[in-house]
């Protein structure tokens, strides 16, 4: 149900976005009487969702109160799982940490082993704050394969063997749980913690297989089944001969992605079975591996080119673990997609690397479950309850 204009929902979203500091600005902004404008209000702070203090400069006469979120008594988490390893962050009603934990942890142990280890790390991000379980209002969490956002159930992920159809949100009964396919969380975190004032923006993740998040008009857009943004498996003409984890072959992560080129450096005699061991190669100053992940930058660079023609982003922002090398990484992508792209759409184009880093799905996660719990429908069913 939409909710109608001047809700307490409303209220609340203006209160939060900074755009209202006071009981005036709400009625300037909503055109409702102060009576009602109180009314909204003081449901809010009865909820225990906002609260206001006398801290507002006098302009001649009683200082005006000052509205804000009342951050003490919630907190919300934000989950990343990758294939091996755990990142928990507790964030507060406004977004800020207050604590954050990463664990060594095998996503293939299955569901049930992996969010114990999640349930145990909450109860001790939430004893570090001082706030009890009850506080946790709700939680997002990213995971490296698709899944079906309205029921947060992986579907056929390739490196989570146990997880197809797995129902996360019910394991943690209690609490609203929002679970997304990793990279659009990172799109998510990256945007709020680094890109605000961006209207569409693209993030590519490239790891041992490259995805990528799309934020249009500043919202995730995941497309009518989630699977938006999959361009690991666009086909890149002239590798027929590569092929891929989903059954075709040439696809761009089967030629460019972070296990792809260990193999190839393997192939020329060197140590590599993962991205990671590409990175570490690169860093050493490899020059096979350098000239591999310049080429791969080239072949990611074809398919964003088209990406960038058709959706006309603001800025293309290069996550994952390959993102540690991004200037050989970076080189070869600006070089194509300048050279191959329409110049208007590439005339403020900005590529640069993640800012937020290996943080940028735990942050993502937690922006999605607060987001989730501030939007308009779910503080009017607070406030009705």
């Amino acid at each position: 149900m939409t909710p109608q204009p001047g809700s307490a929902g409303d209220v609340l979203t203006l209160i939060s976005a900074g755009s209202a500091t006071t009981r005036s600005d709400l009625a300037r902004l909503t055109g409702l009487a102060r009576s009602t404008i109180s009314q909204r209000v003081d449901a809010l702070i009865e909820r225990g969702l906002v609260e206001e203090t006398e801290s507002g400069e006098s302009t001649g006469g009683r200082p005006p109160r000052q509205l804000r979120l009342h951050t003490e008594d919630h907190a919300f988490a934000g989950v990343d799982l990758g294939a091996t390893h755990c990142r928990v962050a507790l964030m507060d009603i406004s977004g800020n940490v207050l604590a954050e934990c990463e664990d060594s942890l095998l996503i293939g142990e299955g569901p049930e082993k992996v969010l114990a280890h999640v349930d145990q790390r909450l109860d001790r991000l939430l004893g570090q704050v001082g706030r009890p379980r009850t506080a946790l209002r709700a939680m997002g969490i990213g995971v490296p394969g698709p899944v079906e956002f309205a029921t947060g159930r992986p579907n056929n992920p390739p490196i989570m063997p146990g997880w197809n159809d797995y129902p996360i949100p019910e394991y943690f009964g209690g609490v609203a749980v929002l679970v997304d396919n990793d990279v659009n969380v990172m799109a998510l975190g990256e945007h709020r913690n680094s890109f605000p004032g961006i209207n569409h923006l693209l993030f590519v993740k490239v790891g041992t297989g490259i995805g990528c998040g799309i934020m249009a008009e500043g919202k995730l857009h995941r497309g009518a089944q989630g699977s938006a943004g999959d361009i690991g498996h666009i086909r890149v003409s002239g590798h027929e001969d590569a092929g891929c984890r989903c059954g075709n072959s040439a696809c761009l992560e089967a030629v460019a992605g972070g296990a792809a080129i260990a193999r190839r450096l393997t192939e020329l005699g060197l140590a590599a079975e993962s991205g990671a061991d590409v990175v570490a190669l690169v860093q050493a100053g490899n020059t096979q591996a350098l000239r591999l992940v310049r080429e791969a930058g080239r072949l990611i660079g074809e398919v964003l080119a088209s990406l960038v023609n058709f959706f006309n982003p603001e800025v293309i922002v290069i996550g994952g673990a390959l993102s540690r090398v991004h200037e050989h990484l970076l080189a070869g992508i600006r070089e194509t997609v300048y050279r191959r792209s329409l110049p208007l759409a590439t005339h403020h184009l900005s590529i640069t690397p993640s800012r937020t880093g290996i943080n940028a799905a735990a942050l993502g996660s937690g922006n999605l479950a607060i987001e989730h719990y501030l939007s308009p429908d779910n503080i009017n069913r607070i406030v009705n309850a």
